[in-house]
């Protein structure tokens, strides 16, 4: 018997107006797969019009014949395990690293944003917002700073070492402008960390700054959000075009183009009550724990086991009397 083949796209799918041939013919090749998981609905949705439109595949729903059989289309937030990484962020208070990122804050505010170095991330729009609202708020110097992990990727394309050297002298220009003799406004630091040592910086951090120009789903929100003080939490300042905007509706969502709406949404984050913060962070957590990576893989296997739809029965096909009765006549020993 042959098992039932899924795969699953954490990445988004463009919509029709900018699949290239080379997209066409990788959706082809994919329809081998019994299943295809996609992040969101609307993900889903530009795979099927692809399909429907420019391939002439037929379907019906989110099912299509192909030449190998069917293939189903289906919506799988990708989750986290939301519980443990809380309990991480708990335990990481004591760690060193931790620990003096607490000392040196000396009672301000710090603001996180930890991504890879890449053009879909929204860096540059991030670090102008900041600018912006230095000069808008002048009083914020030493009371808030951010703190931006940016991990270096693809280095060896030259596309994305522009982009490394684009946004150092940003950041060197932000912080030559606005600086002082104690004080910098944004902490740019390219090299990675482990996820508790991450779960520590986020919960030390009274806002989480997510911000990508398209992201499949973006888990670093979903990390913010669980790591947070359940009596003190910090305030999400998320993208609506990652993923997790989505579900986490609660957080303050933003153009991620728009310089003025994220500068208008820190500030927001930065003076919201305690009380709100609570009501937000608590609606948000419920999702995640809802939606967490178990139930996300127990979803995705049912529904493969499910997605190929049985054969249908032969036809009846009525016997000859005469033939019947030869049958009768000469039985199978």
């Amino acid at each position: 018997m042959m098992q039932e083949i899924g795969f699953f796209l954490h990445t988004p799918w463009p919509n029709r107006s900018v699949v290239a041939a080379l997209h066409r013919e990788l959706a082809e090749a994919m329809l081998a797969y019994d299943l295809i998981g996609l992040q969101t609905d609307q993900d889903r949705a530009n795979f099927a019009d692809l399909l429907r439109n420019d391939l002439r595949i037929p379907s019906w729903g989110s099912t299509f014949r192909t030449r190998a059989g069917t293939c189903r289309l289906a919506t799988f937030p990708i989750g986290i395990d939301a519980q443990d990484f809380a309990d991480r962020a708990q335990k990481a208070t004591a760690h060193p690293e931790v620990r003096r990122l607490r000392a040196s804050l000396t009672g301000s505010q710090l603001i996180i944003g930890v991504d890879r170095i890449d053009y879909s991330k929204g860096l540059i729009q991030r670090f102008r917002a900041m600018e912006k609202l230095l000069t808008r708020f002048p009083k914020l110097k030493h009371r808030l700073s951010l703190l931006q992990i940016a991990v270096p990727s693809r280095s060896t394309i030259e596309a994305y070492r522009s982009l490394q050297h684009e946004l150092a002298a940003l950041v060197g220009e932000i912080n030559a402008k606005h600086s002082e003799i104690d004080w910098s406004p944004i902490r740019y630091v390219t090299k990675g960390f482990c996820q508790s040592t991450l779960a520590g910086f986020y919960r030390a951090s009274a806002v989480g700054l997510v911000t990508p120009l398209h992201d499949g789903m973006n888990l670093v929100a979903k990390e913010y959000i669980a790591a947070q003080d359940p009596s003190d939490p910090g305030v999400l300042v998320l993208s609506r075009s990652a993923g997790a905007a989505r579900e986490l509706d609660t957080a303050l969502q933003v153009d991620p183009n728009d310089i003025e709406d994220i500068t208008r949404q820190i500030a927001s984050a930065l003076l919201m009550s305690r009380e709100e913060r609570c009501a937000r962070w608590q609606n948000m957590m419920d999702v995640l724990l809802r939606h967490s990576i178990h139930a996300w893989f127990a979803d995705f296997m049912q529904a493969l086991k499910t997605s190929r739809p049985s054969p249908p029965a032969p036809a009846r096909v009525p016997l000859p009397a005469t033939a019947g009765r030869a049958a009768l006549a000469h039985p199978r020993r």
